[in-house]
C-alpha cells in the first residue's frame, strides 16, 4: 500500500467519523453529551482539514475550477423554486 492510498483511506475515515460525531452532536440529549460531540467534531474536522491539505500539496486530490456559467444556472434554477 502507498503513501497515497494510505492518506485516501484516513481522509474516507475521517470523513465517516466527522459524520458520526455530527449526528451525535445534532442527537444528544444532554448539554454534556453535546459538548463532548461538538468537541470530537471540531478536532475531527481539523484533522480532516490537514489530511486534505496535505493531499493536495502533493497532487494526490486534484480539484476543478466550476464553470461559471454552470454555476449561474443552477444559481437560477434554485432561484426560481
Amino acid at each position: 500500500m502507498d503513501d497515497k492510498c494510505i492518506m485516501e483511506n484516513l481522509l474516507l475515515t475521517t470523513k465517516g467519523v466527522c459524520d458520526l460525531y455530527l449526528h451525535g452532536t445534532i442527537e444528544s440529549g444532554t448539554m454534556n453529551v453535546h459538548s463532548a460531540f461538538d468537541c470530537a467534531l471540531k478536532d475531527s474536522l481539523t484533522m480532516q482539514d490537514d489530511i486534505y491539505k496535505k493531499m493536495t500539496a502533493k497532487g494526490w486530490y486534484p480539484t476543478e475550477q466550476a464553470e461559471q456559467q454552470k454555476l449561474q444556472q443552477v444559481k437560477q434554477k434554485f432561484a426560481n423554486q
